[in-house]
């Protein structure tokens, strides 16, 4: 089963399901949260499931790792984006409506604003682990794979057989992780939200050369 499988398997789940998922964030949040602050390699598993208030075998049920926890936010953040995409306007262009969908998911946390050096470099170091690389890999294809179906559906094309929705999730998410990486590395950092809206500007306008 898929990670994107495992946190939708319906276009409309039930309570249940919204509750697994609700988990799912949880867990995947305490992860992000305690290896930024303390570092990866002193937290553990159990610590992990102990700040999401629930118990290890609980933790293991959705996660096999804590770089499969960490890597399952960014898939949570596409498929929220998916989401928002879909309930925007009929009418409203698609690269608007992206924009919208995408900024909605990027709004600073209470932590990165209130420790903002901290949190950016805690962020760097726990994006620099090796452990994490496989994850975001895997993870990242399955959240291009669900923004692709939103995208069909927004433009009435066809998420198997097109190759524009697949290209449309493709450049999200390559533009979404250059505005972090930016974001995070930059001598004199704007905010992410203002890096993703200059981002998506220049996507929109076709990529004009500066």
């Amino acid at each position: 089963m898929t990670p994107a499988e495992q946190v939708r398997p319906s276009e409309q789940p039930g309570l249940r399901e919204r509750k697994k998922r609700q988990t799912r964030v949880a867990l995947s949040q305490a992860a992000i949260r305690l290896c930024v602050m303390h570092g990866w390699a002193a937290v553990t598993v159990e610590q992990i499931a102990a700040e999401a208030d629930v118990s290890v075998r609980t933790f293991r049920n959705y996660f096999g790792s804590k770089a499969e926890a960490i890597a399952a936010a960014h898939l949570e953040r596409m498929l929220s984006v998916a989401d928002d995409l879909l309930a925007r306007p009929a009418g409203e262009p698609l690269w608007d409506a992206l924009l919208h969908a995408v900024l909605g998911q990027f709004s600073p946390s209470p932590e990165s604003s209130s420790q903002s050096d901290r949190w950016r470099a805690g962020v760097r170091l726990m994006l620099a682990e090796p452990a994490l690389a496989g994850e975001i890999v895997r993870t990242n294809a399955a959240a291009q794979h669900e923004l692709a179906r939103a995208v069909a559906r927004r433009t009435g094309t066809d998420a198997e057989r097109d190759v524009y929705p697949k290209l449309v999730a493709a450049v999200v998410a390559t533009g979404t992780g250059v505005a972090v990486e930016h974001s995070l590395r930059a001598d004199d950092p704007a905010p992410l939200g203002t890096v993703v809206a200059q981002v998506f500007e220049q996507l929109s306008a076709g990529l004009p050369q500066p």
